[in-house]
C-alpha cells in the first residue's frame, strides 16, 4: 500500500475521470504556457501510468462541492464511481503495484531501497517547500515530520536534525538576467562521509544537476578534509522562460539557458558564505576535526621529492634519473626498523633494502580493518559503553537504512535506540571508537552502508568505516614506541600493502635508488 493524502484544492467532479486520461492536465491554459512552466509540472501522466499497473483508488473534493467523489481502477480500467463525504483535497491510494507486469515487478529493488528512496524524496520536497507540512509514515514508524511554518532552517531541522540545522550559514546572492540564490551550507564543521547531501530546488521543483553540484563542490576547495562531503540546501529561483524542464521524463534534470553564469554564481554565493562565516578560514586546512583525516593534498610533489630534493629549486639535470618512488608490491614485508617520523604523517623505516615511509593513518587503519573482520567473525567483538550516550539526529533516509543494518551494527558493537522525533541515543560503541567522537563516527558509519550492497560487501564496509575511524590521525605526534608497534601489526597484516580504501601503506625507496641520487653510483 502507498497512501498520499493532501488538503490542497482538491479536483471537482466533473473532471475526475478526465485526470486518468493520457496527457489530460490542468495547468496549462494556452500553447504559450509550455515557454515558461512554473508549476512542478503540467503531464497528466503520472495518475494513468501508475493505474495502469496497480488498484487504484482516488477521493477528492473541491471547497464549493458538498460531497466528494471516489473512483476505483484496476489495471487502468474505471471500476467504480460513488459520491462520499471528505473533506477538501485528494487522496490516492495505490495497491498490488506491478501486479499486472511481473517483469515489471521483478525489477525492484529491496524494500529498504525502495523506501529510501521514497524517503529521500520527500525530504527533499521538505525542504524545497518550507511552507507545505509533510508527514513521512512507512511501515507503522513515523519517520518525517516538519510544520509547515515556512522556515528552511525548521524543514532542514526536522531532515537533518537541529544541531546541524542551527550550525548551518545563510547563503544569499542574485545577478541580474541569471537568478537568485538563496539556501544554508553547513560549514566545514558540518560534513559527510559520502554524496548526496546537497539539495538544489529550482523554483521550488527538486533537481539533479551534476554541474551545479560540481560548483557547490569547487566552493568547498581546500576547506574541507580529504573524504569529506558538502551538506547544503540551495533554493534556486530563475525566470520560467530562462530554464527548460522537460529535457527529462522525470522533470528531475533541467537544462539553463545561462548554465555557465548559473554555475559561477552557485559557487560565488555558496563560498562567500563560507569566507565570511570565517576569518580564519585558511586555518581550516590544518585543522584536525572529530572523525575526519586532515588535508594534505597541498603536496603536489611525489612522495618523498622533498627528501630528494626534485621539488625545490633549480637543479643540475641527472642523466638517466631513476623513476619516481614507487609503492611496495611484495607479498610480505621485510622486517624494519623505525627510525623517525616525517611531518607527523609519515613513519620512516630502514629495511634490507632501502627506505621505507609508512603512512601512520593508511597503516594502521589497514590493522585495524583486518582485526574488526576477524572479531566479528569470532564473535568476540569488544564493546564500549558510554558512560554520557549520546544523542544523534538521522534523516528518514538514514533512519530507514538502520532499520535494515540494525543487527549488523550490533554485531560490531553498536547499540542504539530510538530517543523519538528522529533522534536515537548512542548507548555503546566499537572499543576501538571510544577514544574518537562516537557520534560522528556512528553518522559515518550509517552513511557508508546506505547504498545497496552485498551482506559481504556491507561487512566490510562497515569495518572499514570503523577502522578509518579509529586509526591514528595524519598530524598525530607518535612516540618511537607506537611507531614501532604500528610497523610490527602491518608486518603481520595479511594485506599489508593498502589501507582498506585502496591506498597505499608504504613506499619504498631502494638503496640504488638513494645512491643515484647522491651521485654515488
Amino acid at each position: 500500500l502507498i497512501r498520499v493524502v493532501d488538503d490542497g484544492a482538491g479536483i471537482p467532479s466533473a473532471d475526475v475521470e478526465i485526470a486518468f486520461l493520457r496527457h489530460a492536465t490542468s495547468k496549462l491554459t494556452s500553447s504559450s504556457d509550455l515557454e515558461k512552466i512554473a508549476t512542478l509540472g503540467f503531464r497528466g501522466e503520472a495518475l494513468p501510468s501508475i493505474a495502469s499497473v496497480s488498484d487504484m483508488e482516488l477521493l477528492t473534493r473541491v471547497e464549493s462541492e458538498e460531497a466528494g467523489t471516489r473512483v476505483r481502477l484496476q489495471a487502468g480500467e474505471l471500476m467504480k464511481r460513488e459520491a462520499v463525504g471528505r473533506p477538501r483535497g485528494t487522496t490516492v491510494r495505490v495497491t498490488h503495484l506491478f501486479q499486472n507486469v511481473p517483469a515489471r515487478l521483478k525489477f525492484m529493488k529491496s524494500v529498504a531501497t525502495e523506501n529510501g528512496r521514497i524517503g529521500n524524496l520527500v525530504t527533499r520536497y521538505a525542504m524545497a517547500r518550507p511552507s507545505v507540512r509533510f508527514s513521512l509514515t512507512i511501515d507503522g514508524r513515523k519517520t518525517l515530520s516538519t510544520t509547515g511554518a515556512g522556515g528552511l532552517r525548521e524543514a532542514v531541522s526536522s531532515v537533518y536534525g537541529a544541531d546541524t540545522a542551527a550550525a548551518m550559514l545563510e547563503l544569499s546572492g542574485e545577478e541580474d538576467g541569471v537568478g537568485r540564490i538563496e539556501g544554508l551550507a553547513g560549514p566545514p564543521t558540518v560534513s559527510r562521509a559520502q554524496t548526496g547531501y546537497v539539495t538544489l530546488v529550482l523554483n521550488g521543483r527538486w533537481i539533479q544537476d551534476r554541474r551545479l553540484n560540481y560548483a557547490v563542490e569547487e566552493a568547498y576547495q581546500n576547506l574541507l578534509m580529504v573524504g569529506r562531503r558538502p551538506v547544503a540546501v540551495l533554493l534556486i529561483e530563475v525566470s520560467p522562460e530562462d530554464v527548460d524542464v522537460n529535457v527529462n521524463p522525470s522533470k528531475a534534470e533541467v537544462r539553463f539557458k545561462k548554465d555557465r553564469e548559473m554555475f559561477s554564481l552557485v559557487q560565488r554565493v555558496v563560498r562567500q558564505a563560507l569566507v565570511e562565516s570565517s576569518p580564519a578560514h585558511s586555518a581550516a586546512l590544518a585543522t584536525n576535526y572529530p572523525g575526519t583525516t586532515p588535508d594534505t593534498s597541498f603536496r603536489k610533489t611525489p612522495l618523498g621529492s622533498d627528501l630528494l630534493g626534485w621539488a625545490s629549486g633549480p637543479r643540475v639535470p641527472v642523466p638517466d634519473r631513476p623513476a619516481a618512488p614507487t609503492m611496495f608490491t611484495k607479498s610480505t614485508l621485510p622486517l624494519l626498523r623505525v627510525v623517525g617520523q616525517v611531518s607527523n604523517t609519515y613513519i620512516v623505516a630502514e629495511g634490507p633494502d632501502g627506505m621505507y615511509l609508512v603512512d601512520q593513518h593508511a597503516a594502521h587503519e589497514r590493522v585495524l580493518f583486518e582485526r574488526a573482520l576477524k572479531e566479528r567473525a569470532e564473535k568476540r567483538v569488544q564493546v564500549q559503553g558510554m558512560l554520557a550516550p549520546a544523542t544523534v539526529d538521522l534523516s528518514p533516509v538514514q533512519r530507514e537504512s538502520l532499520t535494515q543494518v540494525e543487527e549488523l551494527l550490533r554485531g560490531h558493537g553498536f547499540d542504539v535506540e530510538p530517543f523519538g522525533d528522529g533522534a536515537y541515543v548512542l548507548r555503546a560503541v566499537p572499543a576501538m571508537l571510544s577514544t574518537r567522537a562516537p557520534d560522528r563516527a556512528f553518522l559515518d558509519v550509517l552513511d557508508s552502508l546506505l547504498d545497496p550492497a552485498s551482506p559481504e560487501q556491507s561487512e566490510e564496509r562497515l569495518a572499514a568505516s570503523i577502522a578509518c575511524h579509529s586509526a591514528i590521525r595524519a598530524g598525530d605526534v607518535l612516540q618511537q614506541a607506537s611507531m614501532e608497534e604500528v610497523v610490527r601489526l602491518l608486518e603481520q597484516a595479511a594485506n599489508p600493502h593498502t589501507c582498506p580504501h585502496g591506498r597505499p601503506t608504504l613506499v619504498h625507496l631502494s638503496s640504488s635508488l638513494l645512491e643515484k641520487e647522491f651521485g654515488r653510483r
